[in-house]
């Protein structure tokens, strides 16, 4: 029977093999090719908006958003400083883009200029272009480079290592800009595309999902680092420092800032300062000068469960206070060693990176409502954020066009150092960024300018006065505190 079966089946499928080729004989004299302008496909992928309906998951729209205003930066760094020769090692493998790139072999100094790109964000159709600082930090000139090649000079309005972020501005009008949105609504799961510049090879996108929240990866070693990053899957490689991570709308959530590498190349895992964050960095920046950092004055750690075996005590969710400053907010207004804060501004806190983050978007000054676990009891207090000399004023900083010429930020020297240094008065040079003075001289941070031109100077806004009023070459005469003897730098004013 099966012999039979499989008989019929060939006979069967052998007539009707002849018949298709006798048709096709037939008809071969008359056959028409027909073109269609295009394949009717439908989208297989969806993804919910934010009123949970359904809509189509496609890059391409947001890709064309934000292209535009995502920039590529060139880093110029002049002849080396000593302490550039020798950048600071980074834990592996938590690495940030420009540590490897600028380091050199020993017992050979760097020779003539050093080059290092990233990119950055134009939030503003005025120039104002938001990026890490560590992409700009020790550059003697920044070029932007646009999306359609256009190149222009960049100055730095303004720089925050404690967050790794800087802003910088180009002569130019009626950019395509990028809007931030509120980081706190971002969740985990969420599509995120990362725009930027890896490798040099400009307006690259990558897609991937938001991977987790409030990320602390001990990458930055300043003294008031704040570190609450956004973790992504979408691929960061080095170059993209200082680029957009947005949402599916082509809204910015984070500045891509690290990645987490054995090698130095994206092998998974990215992370991006939070939106919130950048929103009140330039904010201060261009209000103040400099960023206003409310603090409150205690030693943190997240509660889990070996820490509350550690402490003997039942755990709670929070984040765990380990100690606290004397004369600080928190002493002020209350707060103990051994209290688990639980909630601070009406949001729920979980880990001390999230509390951070919070904490990081406040000024001195504002006022917090702050619940605490305190042996088993919540208990509600009032802390009033303070800076870091202890007090709720706002320390601004000297800054106008003459000062971003220059790269520098100013400070009158007040009357007790000019008393031990035996000086008149002067004005310090606190921090020096891309500028002429980067490009021309060998100024260092903490020289203090004494006399330009032969005039003396006695305050930062005096200087600042004179400095608009002069044209062409200037020698400025000044003394370094830890330095003997008479300094003298000469520049030409542009």
């Amino acid at each position: 029977m099966y012999l039979f079966s499989a008989l019929v089946a060939l006979v069967v499928s052998m007539a009707v093999i002849g018949g298709q080729r006798l048709l096709s004989s037939e008809k071969a004299e008359t056959a028409v090719v027909h073109t269609v302008p295009g394949v009717a496909a439908q989208n297989v992928l969806y993804t919910k908006d934010a009123q949970g309906n359904l809509t189509p998951l496609d890059f391409t729209d947001t890709s064309e958003k934000v292209l535009d205003a995502v920039v590529h930066i060139k880093a110029t760094q002049g002849a080396p400083a000593a302490d550039r020769a020798n950048p600071r090692e980074l834990p592996d493998p938590f690495r940030q883009f420009f540590g490897d790139r600028f380091r050199m072999p020993e017992g050979n100094p760097p020779q003539g200029p050093r080059v290092g790109t990233g990119s950055g964000v134009i939030i503003h159709e005025k120039g104002f272009i938001v990026t890490n600082n560590h992409v700009i930090d020790n550059a003697t000139e920044l070029e932007v480079t646009l999306h359609n090649n256009e190149t222009y000079a960049a100055t730095v309005i303004g720089t925050d290592p404690t967050t790794d972020l800087a802003l910088i501005q180009i002569k130019a009008e009626g950019l395509k800009t990028m809007s931030l949105v509120n980081s706190d609504d971002v969740k985990v799961g969420e599509w995120v595309l990362a725009i930027g510049n890896p490798f040099s090879l400009t307006s690259t996108v990558t897609a991937g999902i938001v991977s987790a929240k409030a990320r602390n990866i001990n990458i930055n070693k300043e003294q008031f680092a704040v570190e609450s990053f956004i973790q992504t899957d979408a691929a960061i490689n080095p170059g993209n420092s200082g680029g957009a991570l947005v949402n599916l709308e082509g809204n910015l959530v984070g500045i891509n800032t690290a990645i987490a590498s054995r090698t130095g190349s994206y092998t998974g895992y990215g992370f991006a300062v939070p939106s919130n964050i950048v929103t009140k960095v330039v904010e201060d920046l261009l209000k103040y000068g400099g960023v206003q950092r409310g603090m409150l004055g205690v030693s943190i750690r997240t509660m889990d469960g070996n820490l509350a075996k550690e402490k003997y005590m039942p755990f709670v969710k929070g984040v765990w206070i380990e100690d606290v400053a004397q004369n600080s907010a928190a002493d002020k207004a209350g707060m103990k060693a051994g209290d688990v804060l639980v909630q601070i501004d009406g949001k729920n806190v979980a880990t001390s990176p999230q509390l951070q983050e919070i904490v990081a978007q406040h000024r001195p000054g504002d006022v917090l409502a702050t619940v605490v676990d305190r042996n088993g009891k919540k208990i509600t207090l009032e802390i009033v954020l303070e800076n870091a000399q202890g007090s709720t004023d706002m320390v601004e900083k000297e800054y106008g066009e003459v000062l971003r010429s220059l790269g520098a930020t100013l400070k009158t020297v007040d009357e007790a150092t000019a008393k031990k240094l035996n000086l008149d008065g002067g004005v310090e040079v606190t921090d020096l960024v891309a500028g002429q003075l980067r490009q021309q001289t060998q100024m260092a941070p903490g020289f203090i300018i004494t006399h330009a031109d032969g005039e003396e100077v006695h305050s930062a806004q005096a200087l600042i006065k004179l400095l608009e009023s002069k044209k062409g070459g200037l020698l400025l005469e000044g003394v370094y505190p830890d330095r003997p003897g008479k300094k003298y730098y000469a520049l030409g004013l542009e």
